[in-house]
């Protein structure tokens, strides 16, 4: 394992909504030993709201306030030593303070989907707010991606099996 995670062990999974982020998460977490949070769910169970719910009511200037503030919350624990793999929500890794307390105390990964997969799966779900609108979506996804290439590794999702994407990531330089 390299030194980096070996003194912040933290891995965060970045990418487009429903590229696997929370899914493939709970995997990894599970084959490393390590523990799992999921930010959006971070998010809910404090605020006692769906993310849909806080987009709605206070917008997402509000929202991504509060996505920063639980993404401290975790990072402080992995600083302390906690070996975590978090699941940062779709839009997280576009805030540069966000990317500026995540790189000093971990490893980021990026969950690099193909669009037609991630349409298919939003179109099967109502709680994502910002793929309400298919062609702000479409514009979503493409201009989210130029902020995910700042991320320390990238792995390309081509099955809908996670284990899959596990592998690759156990595979990668870190370990």
């Amino acid at each position: 394992m390299i030194l980096k995670l070996k003194r912040t062990p933290g891995i965060y999974l970045v990418g487009f909504m429903a590229s696997g982020k929370t899914t493939i998460g709970k995997l990894l977490a599970h084959e490393l030993g390590w523990a799992f949070a999921d930010i959006d769910e971070d998010i809910e169970a404090e605020h006692g709201s769906s993310i849909a719910q806080i987009f709605d009511t206070h917008g997402e200037q509000e929202f991504r306030r509060i996505e920063s503030e639980a993404i401290q919350k975790r990072v402080r624990e992995v600083e302390r030593g906690r070996a975590m793999v978090v699941a940062l929500g779709g839009g997280a890794f576009c805030e540069a303070c966000n990317i500026e307390i995540l790189q000093p105390n971990g490893v980021s990964i990026w969950l690099d989907c193909p669009f037609p997969v991630l349409k298919e799966r939003v179109e099967q779900t109502n709680h994502r707010p910002l793929a309400r609108d298919p062609e702000f979506f479409q514009k979503l996804f493409s201009g989210r991606r130029a902020h995910y290439e700042k991320s320390d590794f990238r792995i390309e999702i081509q099955s809908d099996d996670p284990a899959l994407a596990v592998e690759s990531i156990l595979k990668l330089p870190i370990f």
